[in-house]
């Protein structure tokens, strides 16, 4: 089958969305497929090998300028292919977290409005790709935000199309008005230009068919899939029992909504019940300029309380970093504060056999419902820090919970099951069996 993916770089940071959708794509292509992941905005800043087609769509530095000075989309050819070089959009990416608010929600609204809007331009060009070099079955939008593309992708190229929904609500929440409330009654008027959309969780598709106002039978479930090939996962989880230091890890992003304060205050009552020298918090993710000044404070807050010494900032981690960081720990703590769709970070530490603390909201019930690690109260550091204790003083518990989210995500969450059950929705959808 010919099938095209659609992603949106993520401004140079591992994603998590931007790492399945290239896990996806890679896999469909082991099965025989012809799978071409096209990248949007950015290049796609991937931990495995990238499987993202070179050219860029949609590019940052174009989009903007046809958005804000609209004569500018008669610029000549060869002045927006230069624009559009995955260099230049890898730098100006880094840059992209100072952008402006209501910069933002322009480009926002101009990408949703599709033909209609000032993009128009972009779209066409992604068009005529597609038609000319891929002739594609399905297109499958990795995000509800391109939902702007596909009664032209439709009308073109007569194909199918699939949307997955991962996390929209979220970015939503950052637009200023009247951006925001405009965006969604976009999304909520185009959401029956799709044939099916894609939910990673049972928690998503209820929340996101209320939402957007889809209906609940055109929502199918895809569970997250990993990678679990010896080369990129190993074999069994590291033994790391031992009770002294008992070592506590973060990763995600070091931001407010994932949790990174609570882990902080969680990590700093833990230490007042056992002592410093016998815990250690290990933090490893993306940290954006507009987060840092809340990092600093919550990270001399642990200075001040005497944990100094106890407190290691690891960063931003690849896949041999992410391994290493994850074998190292006794249990990882991501007490998001918003309710997580997916939550593939989990699913990464259950992988190497580590056991997950992780708020009873969201995602996460359903991660955990085989087994992995405990569910807490959400926003509860007290809570937190309570299950850290009680896995800390019960190595067989631990350990337990380690292979039992090991097996969980061998059982229901490897890449090849995921393929398949993505597979099987778009032959149902295109009438091949």
């Amino acid at each position: 089958m010919r099938i095209a993916l659609v992603s949106g770089g993520a401004a140079g940071m591992y994603c998590g969305s931007c790492l399945h959708d290239n896990a996806l794509a890679a896999q469909l292509q082991r099965m025989g497929h012809d799978a071409t992941l096209i990248p949007l905005y950015t290049p796609l800043r991937t931990d495995e090998e990238s499987v993202s087609q070179k050219r860029v769509f949609y590019g940052a530095v174009n989009t903007y300028l046809q958005v804000r000075f609209p004569r500018l989309a008669g610029l000549p050819s060869f002045l927006r292919r230069w624009l559009d070089r995955p260099g230049l959009l890898e730098r100006v990416g880094k840059l992209g977290s100072a952008a402006n608010a209501r910069d933002l929600g322009e480009l926002t609204l101009a990408v949703l409005a599709g033909e209609e809007g000032a993009s128009r331009f972009q779209l066409e060009q992604l068009v005529a790709f597609l038609a000319s070099e891929l002739r594609p079955q399905v297109v499958h939008l990795q995000n509800s935000m391109f939902l702007g593309l596909a009664h032209r992708l439709r009308q073109e190229l007569g194909c199918t199309v699939v949307c997955s929904l991962q996390g929209e609500d979220l970015f939503l929440q950052t637009l200023i008005e009247p951006y925001k409330s405009r965006a969604l009654e976009i999304l909520q008027a185009r959401q029956g230009d799709v044939d099916a959309f894609i939910a990673h969780s049972l928690y998503y598709a209820d929340f996101m068919a209320e939402y957007l106002g889809i209906r609940r039978d055109r929502i199918h479930l895809a569970p997250l899939g990993l990678n679990l090939a010896a080369e990129v996962l190993p074999a069994e989880g590291g033994d790391s029992l031992s009770e002294d230091p008992f070592v506590v890890g973060y990763l995600a992003r070091i931001c407010p909504e994932k949790g990174f304060g609570v882990a902080a205050e969680a990590f700093k009552e833990l230490a007042g019940r056992l002592g410093g020298k016998k815990v250690r918090l290990k933090i490893a993710g993306f940290l954006s300029p507009p987060d840092e000044a809340f990092v600093e404070k919550t990270l001399a807050d642990l200075t001040a309380a005497g944990l100094e010494g106890s407190v290691e900032m690891v960063g931003e981690v690849d896949r041999e970093g992410k391994i290493r960081f994850l074998e190292s720990l006794d249990v990882l703590a991501v007490p998001t504060l918003y309710h997580e769709p997916k939550g593939l970070f989990a699913l990464e530490a259950m992988a190497c056999g580590v056991p997950v603390v992780l708020p009873s909201h969201g995602a996460f019930p359903e991660l955990l419902a085989h087994g992995g690690g405990l569910l807490v109260t959400p926003e509860s550091p007290v809570a937190v820090a309570d299950a850290l204790e009680a896995l800390r003083s019960n190595p067989a518990e631990r350990a337990a919970h380690g292979r039992a989210g090991r097996a969980s995500v061998e059982a229901r969450h490897s890449i090849e099951a995921a393929a398949l059950g993505v597979f099987g929705l778009y032959s149902s959808l295109v009438g091949e069996g």
